[in-house]
C-alpha cells in the first residue's frame, strides 16, 4: 500500500489565493503532478461541487475539502499552510491547515479507514500544534504517518491510540466512581456525509469527546464509507434522546421510531457538539418535543424523510417536486414542439385539420390522404401531450413524496389529477401535494397493532389520504384556486407593450438571481404552468424564462475569455465549461463564480438577465419547448430575436462582472 502523502504533496507558508477554491485548485494541481490523478479539471471539478455543497471548514482553523472522483488513481492526501489563511466557512474564521483529500470512486476499504483516522486526529489540539510548528515537508509527513500509524513513526502513534481509548477507559470506571449518583443520561448519534470519508467521523468524535466533557454517555453510528459503527437495538432502545448530525438520509431510520431527537447538518455536529447534545435532551424534557416519526416503509425509502421545522419541510418537498416534474416538462414540451414543426411542413397546403381527426383517419400503413409529415407531427403532438399532462400530477405526487415517502406518492398523483380536473392548475398541484403529503404523514405517525400497521404503507395510508384529500380538493379548494388560475391566465393573455417588458424585466431577473434556486424554480414553474395550453403569450414567457436562464453561465465563460488575467486558472477553466452549460439553458453552469464571489455575480447576472428577459418579451419571442436552450431556437417564433436577446444579457452580464472584478483587484493593489 503506498504512502497517501508524500513531500511532495505538501504546500507551507505560500500564499494560495484569496479564495478557498484557489486553494483546492493549488492542491488539486499538486495530486496531478505527484502522478496521483491523471486530469486536473476533472479532479477540480469534483472537489468545487463537493466544497460548493457544503462548508469544509471546522473550528480550530482547520478545514478539509475532499472528494472522490474517478480521475484519481490511489487515495491521496495533499496538504496546505497557506499564509496568508484562507477561509473555508468556519465560524471562527480562516483556515491555516487544510487537508485535500482525494479518493478514487472505487477506493479500498483500507486506505479510506487511514483518511479516516486522519480526519479524527485532526479533533486533537497536540497534533494540530504540531503541525503548525513543522518547519519542512518531511516533518508534516512524518507527523501524518505517524497520527495514521504508518512507516517510521508507527511507534509514535501509541499514544494517541492510547489517548484515543482513554475516554473509553473512563467511561468503564465511572460506574464503580459514582454508584451511588443519578443515571447518566444516554444518548445515541448518527452521522454521515455525501463523501463518508471525513466530517462523518470527525463529527462522531466531537460528539463523544462533548459527551464525556459534559458527562454523558453518548454511543455513535457512523455511515460512512471507511466501514461503519453500528448501534446496536439495545442501545437505540435504552437512550433518552437521539442526535442525527447528518447531511444524507439516514439509513434504517425507522429504528429510532419514537425517540426524542435533533437533527442537522453533519458540520455542525463538528461545530457545535454541545448545543445538539443540550438541544437533543431538551426535546427529551419536553413532553411535545419532536420524535422520530415511525416510516410507512422499510428500507431506504423509509429513510429519507426531512425531520426538521415544518416550514423548511414544506419548502424542500416544493424544490423536490419540481425537480421530479421537469423531466415530465421536457420531454412532454419538445415532442409537443417537434410535432408542430413536422405540421407546420404541411398545414399551409392543407388548412387546420384537428389532431384527433388526423389519428382517426389514418394510420402508419394507411395515410389515405394525409401526408406523411402531417400524420408524424399528430403522433408527436400526442405523445407530448400525454407527457405534458402528468406535470401537475407528477408535481403533487412527488410534492407529497417529499413529505412523506412512498406512501405519499398515490395520494399525490390523485391529487394532483383532481387539480387538473377542477381547473385548479399548478397552483392545485401544490397545495394538493402539500396536503396529500401532510395527512399521510400524519397516518404514519399512528401507534398501531403490528398487524394493522403492516396494511398502512399499502392500503389504509394512500385509501384515507387519496379520499380526504379528492374530496378537498373538489368540494373546498378546487374553485377558488381554480379562480386564481383563471384571473392569472386572464391577466397574461392581456399583457402587451409596456407591460409585457415589465414582465420580462421581472422573470428574467429571478431567473438570474439564484441560479436554479427557489426563485429560478418558481420562475420556471410560472412558465410552464401554462405552456400545455399552447396560448402565445405563454410560449413568449417560456422563451424569455429560457433566454435569461442561459445568461448568467455564457456571462461567466464571456468575462473569462475577455480578461482572462483577474480569472485562476480553475476560473478559466470553468468558463469553457459555462460555454456549453450556458447555450443548454443550464443555470447552473455559475455556480462556481456565484459561490467563490457572490457579492459581484449575483449582481451582474440579474441586470443581464432582466435585459434578456425584457427583449425577448417585447420582440414576441416565442418557444413552444420548455427547455434545450439554443437548440431549439429553430422551433422558436422570432429566433434572429432569441439570439439577440442571448447575446444581448450576455455581454452586459459579463461587462458588469469584468469592472467589478476589476475594482475589486485595484483595492486589493492598493491595500
Amino acid at each position: 500500500m503506498s504512502d497517501l502523502i508524500t513531500a511532495d504533496l505538501v504546500l507551507l507558508d505560500e500564499n494560495l489565493g484569496d479564495t478557498r477554491f484557489d486553494v483546492i485548485a493549488k492542491l488539486a494541481e499538486a495530486v496531478v503532478k505527484a502522478g496521483r490523478a491523471t486530469d486536473f479539471e476533472q479532479l477540480y471539478a469534483a472537489a468545487e461541487a463537493r466544497e460548493s455543497k457544503t462548508d469544509t471548514g471546522i473550528p480550530g482553523g482547520i478545514a478539509i475539502p475532499h472528494c472522490r472522483s474517478a480521475a484519481v488513481t490511489e487515495p491521496t492526501l495533499a496538504m496546505a499552510r497557506p499564509n496568508p489563511a484562507v477561509s473555508f466557512g468556519a465560524k471562527d474564521g480562516p483556515a491555516d491547515l487544510i487537508f485535500f483529500i482525494a479518493a478514487p470512486d472505487g477506493a479500498d476499504q483500507a486506505h479510506l479507514k487511514l483518511l479516516s483516522t486522519l480526519a479524527r486526529s485532526l479533533m486533537k489540539k497536540s497534533f494540530t500544534a504540531a503541525l503548525r510548528e513543522a518547519s519542512s515537508a518531511d516533518e508534516v509527513v512524518d507527523l501524518v504517518n505517524g497520527a495514521l500509524g504508518v512507516g517510521e513513526k508507527k511507534a509514535e502513534a501509541k499514544p494517541a491510540e492510547a489517548a484515543h481509548a482513554a475516554p473509553a477507559a473512563a467511561e468503564k470506571e465511572a460506574p464503580k466512581a459514582s454508584e451511588s449518583a443519578p443515571a447518566v443520561k444516554k444518548i445515541v448519534a448518527v452521522t454521515a456525509c455525501p463523501t463518508g470519508i471525513a466530517h462523518t467521523y470527525m463529527a462522531a468524535d466531537a460528539l463523544k469527546y462533548a459527551a464525556e466533557e459534559l458527562g454523558y454517555d453518548l454511543k455513535v453510528e457512523t455511515q460512512g464509507s471507511s466501514g461503519n459503527e453500528t448501534l446496536s437495538q439495545a442501545d437505540i432502545d435504552a437512550a433518552d434522546a437521539v442526535i442525527f448530525a447528518v447531511s444524507v438520509n439516514v439509513r434504517d431510520r425507522n429504528r429510532f421510531a419514537g425517540k426524542p431527537f435533533v437533527e442537522s447538518p453533519v458540520k455542525r455536529g463538528i461545530d457545535e457538539p454541545k448545543k445538539m447534545i443540550a438541544e437533543a435532551l431538551a426535546e427529551a424534557e419536553n413532553p411535545n418535543g419532536a420524535r422520530v416519526a415511525a416510516a410507512a416503509s422499510t428500507s431506504d425509502d423509509s429513510a429519507g424523510a426531512s425531520e426538521g421545522a415544518w416550514g423548511s419541510r414544506i419548502y424542500k418537498a416544493v424544490m423536490t417536486g419540481i425537480s421530479y416534474m421537469i423531466p415530465f416538462v421536457a420531454a412532454g414540451g419538445i415532442l409537443v414542439a417537434l410535432g408542430f414543426v413536422f405540421e407546420a411542413i404541411t398545414m399551409p397546403n392543407l388548412g387546420d385539420v384537428d389532431t384527433k381527426a388526423i389519428l382517426g383517419s389514418a394510420t402508419l400503413f394507411n395515410l389515405g390522404d394525409v401526408h406523411w409529415t402531417l400524420y408524424l407531427g399528430a403522433v408527436l403532438q400526442t405523445i407530448g401531450g400525454f407527457g405534458l399532462s402528468l406535470m401537475v400530477p407528477a408535481l403533487a405526487a412527488y410534492i407529497a413524496y417529499g413529505l412523506a415517502q412512498r406512501p405519499g406518492i398515490a395520494p399525490g398523483f390523485i391529487a394532483g389529477s383532481v387539480a387538473l380536473a377542477v381547473n385548479a392548475g399548478f397552483l392545485g398541484g401544490i397545495v394538493g401535494g402539500i396536503l396529500a403529503g401532510l395527512i399521510a404523514y400524519a397516518l404514519g405517525t399512528l401507534k398501531l397493532p403490528r398487524w394493522l400497521g403492516s396494511m398502512m404503507p399499502v392500503v389504509i395510508t394512500p385509501l384515507v389520504t387519496s379520499l380526504v384529500t379528492g374530496l378537498a380538493m373538489y368540494l373546498l379548494l378546487g374553485a377558488p384556486l381554480a379562480w386564481v388560475m383563471t384571473t392569472l391566465q386572464n391577466w397574461l393573455t392581456s399583457m402587451s407593450g409596456g407591460s409585457a417588458l415589465l414582465l420580462g424585466l421581472i422573470l428574467g431577473a429571478m431567473m438570474a438571481s439564484d441560479l436554479g434556486g427557489p426563485i429560478n424554480k418558481a420562475a420556471y414553474l410560472f412558465a410552464t404552468a401554462g405552456l400545455s395550453s399552447g396560448a402565445t403569450v405563454n410560449q413568449e414567457i417560456m422563451a424569455a424564462v429560457i433566454i435569461s436562464g442561459m445568461v448568467p453561465p455564457l456571462a461567466m465563460a464571456l468575462a473569462t475569455t475577455l480578461r482572462p488575467k483577474l480569472f485562476s486558472e480553475a476560473e478559466r477553466e470553468n468558463g469553457k465549461a459555462a460555454w456549453l452549460l450556458g447555450a443548454s439553458f443550464i443555470s447552473e453552469g455559475a455556480i462556481p463564480f456565484a459561490s467563490a464571489d457572490p457579492a459581484r455575480v449575483i449582481p451582474s447576472t440579474i441586470v443581464g438577465g432582466a435585459l434578456a428577459g425584457a427583449i425577448s418579451m417585447s420582440a414576441h419571442v416565442a418557444s413552444p419547448a420548455p427547455h434545450g436552450g439554443i437548440w431549439i431556437i429553430g422551433l422558436a417564433q422570432n429566433p434572429l430575436m432569441f439570439f439577440v436577446a442571448v447575446l444581448a444579457g450576455t455581454v452586459l452580464s459579463a461587462l458588469v462582472y469584468v469592472v467589478l472584478k476589476s475594482m475589486g483587484a485595484r483595492s486589493k493593489a492598493s491595500a
